[in-house]
């Protein structure tokens, strides 16, 4: 026998044989384990492989713990196949909530990209429920493995990895791993009643489950941090209350750690690591759902996102179908690799074989492969209908349209996105980038999907934090051109379409922060990121952050007085900083993203790439300071305003020009002595002053004006005459008011008599009502 048709040596014989499954030739179906009156339909993916096992498993001794082998027993059901790579049978006798796994069989010879091991457990990547943890060690690996000699840490919390071609490892990992779990029969969540939030009027907010509220006391202790905590009324409240139309949560598919984080004591927090694309992670539901097993723990999050639909939020899931948990070749063994390594991972086409990373993760899903899209598209529709969420945000959704020769707007999932009918009505959102060659596609999405705007992220930061540190240096600052191409809903990305400009500017997801990177307040509080508590020596997370400390690195900290110096002088500028940046968000043309937090000042004390920190350093703390509920009213303050006026909720572009049956421009700018910007002042390089009128789209809808001094000195400011059938500007918010209540000392001061006198780096709104 040659090396490539040789198997690793069978693992120990398994116990209580069962009864001979069915075979259904003439049908395959569906991918997963499917129960039915009389047993259960089983069908998986591995089309290299020469044998595939449908493994049940039983927990006998539930006295020892889960990694003893005693604990459990095992049956083992040969599959019929394979019919077009599927391998398949109808069990009898299996009911809903017993465990199974899959073996394979076939050549181990991962030179060639083959890496079947019937030694290894699989976890089924289409089980809907998961129970059990998964132990980081040689057990979960393929091939036969060492401790990483530079990772010197105690034996039982040693980074293990295998070695990329070497011999399959033969212990059993069946203790080791997750075990998939028969669930019922699932149907639609009765009423799926959908809020069907319009694009122009949604207000996404993006939280993490468990970090959202484990630390607020309003919430039974219970069910902190949980679904049912997401979903609590005191939860609601806060969203309602501030305005949030959306609810954009992290990853809560099921997830494991890569396993260098449990060597160091950490796991990944944010769950950008999935194990399991149809399976909710189970230990963000309530204890009482974990103990009563897989199917109560999707009913929480089923009933958590019912309660939000009844509460008129909508619910988006943030999905990862770029990569798995798996990581590298010498990584673990636990599910996709074992079952078709060839066929789900993207490979470099060389010999010896090896994944082509374009996540920077260790592996990257081919979606170049009709299996890997069928996956997707059906995770997606299990989501939608069975859980019943509103929409999807796709991490590096570059690679989910990676063909042959890279990114392709026409690619077959993206057009699938586009046709599926449970799937083209609902909010997509894409992260429009990867690591890979050709990864920045910003604007180069198909509609229906919106997407991440990163220019209007860094623009924004350049503009108010970046460039006015620079000019405090006395170096040269970016004028207004880019920042208002920004704020009027980026139409030179997101305009190119065929009919041009049919996106509209609700396609441009807005936003400042987001999990990944300095939260608000850090952003006016850091020059440096402070990641030493990952363990990557601070090399880990960028270092174009575009933030400005004000002169004095970090927080004052709970034992500093505010007052004093060098606080006294930093402190104000930055909660003007915080709140002009907030301002921008809530004002721009474009779908506004919040991160969690941002509305009263959270910090992750420099950290900028917080994704391994379970801890305080990521948890939402709702002890807020007067600071904190100041900018909270701020928050509140400026997203009604949003909602009141029409004006701020542009859904198509402006076309600068008065449309059929107006009689001015939809969009008009102004410089600081109130005259029309014309050529020349565009072309001002350093012009820091602007003015913007977005005249209401309605009868009767008021007309907004924000007046921008970008200057690092104060200014006079002649504001443009209003409109025909306005009435006079009344001075509404300035992000120089701590709270969005006008001062009774600047009551005299609200540009009555056309002039005011506006403070350097800050920005005031004023109104034109109409009758």
């Amino acid at each position: 026998m040659n090396a490539r048709a040789a198997e690793p040596p069978a693992p120990r014989p398994v116990v209580r044989p069962l009864t001979r499954p069915t075979a259904r030739r003439s049908h395959v179906p569906p991918l997963g384990v499917t129960a039915t009156p009389g047993g259960v339909d089983v069908a998986v993916v591995a089309t290299h492989a020469a044998a595939v096992d449908f493994c049940l498993i039983d927990v006998v001794r539930p006295d020892l713990p889960e990694g003893d082998p005693a604990r459990y027993a095992e049956r083992r059901v040969p599959l019929f196949g394979p019919t077009y790579g599927v391998w398949h049978a109808h069990v009898p006798g299996v009911r809903p909530g017993q465990r199974y796994g899959f073996r394979t069989r076939g050549a181990w010879d991962p030179r060639s990209g083959l890496r079947h091991n019937p030694a290894k457990l699989l976890v089924d990547p289409y089980a809907r429920g998961l129970v059990g943890t998964l132990r980081y060690g040689p057990e979960t690996l393929g091939a036969v493995s060492a401790p990483r000699s530079d990772d010197p840490t105690t034996p039982d919390g040693r980074w293990w990895i295998g070695e990329r071609y070497g011999e399959a490892d033969t212990t059993d990992s069946l203790p080791y791993v997750p075990h998939s779990v028969v669930m019922p029969p699932m149907t639609a969540p009765p009423p799926l009643s959908r809020p069907r939030v319009p694009w122009a009027d949604t207000v996404v907010y993006e939280a993490h489950v468990r970090g959202f509220t484990l630390l607020n006391e309003a919430v039974p202790e219970e069910l902190r941090g949980t679904y049912a905590g997401m979903a609590h009324p005191v939860t609601i409240a806060h969203l309602k209350e501030l305005g949030v139309t959306t609810l954009e949560l992290l990853p809560i598919h099921a997830i494991a750690s890569e396993p260098r984080l449990p060597a160091h004591g950490l796991t990944n927090f944010w769950g950008y690591s999935t194990l399991g694309f149809f399976a909710p992670e189970p230990s963000y539901a309530t204890r009482a759902a974990q103990e009563s097993g897989p199917a109560a723990v999707l009913d929480e999050v089923r009933g958590m996102v019912h309660l939000l639909h009844q509460a008129g939020i909508e619910v988006i899931l943030d999905v990862v179908y770029n990569h798995t948990c798996e990581g590298g070749d010498d990584q673990l063994h636990v599910s996709w690799r074992g079952l078709d390594n060839p066929l789900y991972y993207l490979h470099d086409g060389n010999s010896p074989a090896a994944l082509a990373d374009v996540t920077g993760t260790g592996n990257s899903l081919d979606f170049r492969r009709m299996r890997v899209v069928q996956m997707a598209l059906d995770s997606l529709r299990y989501w939608a209908q069975v859980v019943g969420v509103d929409g999807f945000r796709f991490d590096l959704a570059v690679t989910l349209g990676r063909g042959t020769y890279g990114f392709e707007p026409d690619h077959p999932f993206l057009v699938g996105l586009q046709t599926d009918p449970v799937l083209n009505n609902l909010k997509l959102i894409a992260e429009p980038w990867d690591v890979g060659p050709g990864g920045w596609q910003t604007g180069s999405f198909p509609p229906p999907m919106a997407e991440w705007n990163d220019r209007f992220r860094d623009t924004m930061r350049a503009f108010w934090l970046a460039s006015a540190a620079a000019g405090s240096h006395g170096r040269p600052m970016d004028g207004v051109r880019e920042l208002t191409t920004r704020l009027s809903g980026s139409a030179d990305l997101f305009g190119h379409s065929d009919p041009p400009l049919m996106r509209g500017p609700v396609a441009s997801v807005n936003y400042i922060t987001a999990h990944d990177g300095f939260t608000l307040a850090d952003l006016v509080a850091f020059d440096h990121k402070h990641n030493w508590a990952n363990g990557e020596d601070n090399h880990d997370g960028t270092s174009n952050n575009l933030s400005w400390n004000h002169g004095v690195e970090g927080h004052t900290g709970d034992g500093d007085d505010a007052t004093t110096e060098p606080w006294s002088a930093v402190v104000p500028l930055r909660r003007r900083s915080q709140r002009n940046l907030m301002a921008m968000l809530l004002l721009a043309a474009g779908t506004p993203m919040i991160t969690a937090g941002d509305e009263f000042g959270r910090t992750q004390d420099g950290n900028n790439n917080a994704y391994a920190q379970d801890n305080a350093i990521s948890w939402v703390d709702w002890a807020l300071d007067d600071a904190g509920r100041e900018m909270l009213e701020t928050t509140r303050f400026l997203l009604g305003l949003r909602r009141d006026h029409a004006a701020l909720r542009a859904d198509s572009f402006f076309l600068g020009t008065p449309r059929p049956g107006e009689e001015f421009a939809d969009l008009l700018w102004f410089t600081e002595a109130g005259t029309p910007m014309d050529h020349d002042a565009w072309n001002e390089a350093e012009r820091r002053v602007v003015q913007m009128l977005r005249p209401g789209p309605g009868q009767g809808d008021a007309d907004v004006l924000v007046v921008i001094n970008g200057r690092l000195a104060d200014l006079d400011v002649t504001l443009p005459p209003v409109l025909p059938g306005a009435r006079a500007w009344d001075r509404v918010w300035s992000s120089t008011w701590d709270r969005p209540v006008e001062p009774a000392d600047e009551r005299d001061d609200d540009g009555a008599d056309g002039v005011l006198r506006q403070e350097s780096l800050s920005i005031k709104v004023f109104v034109a009502r109409r009758d």
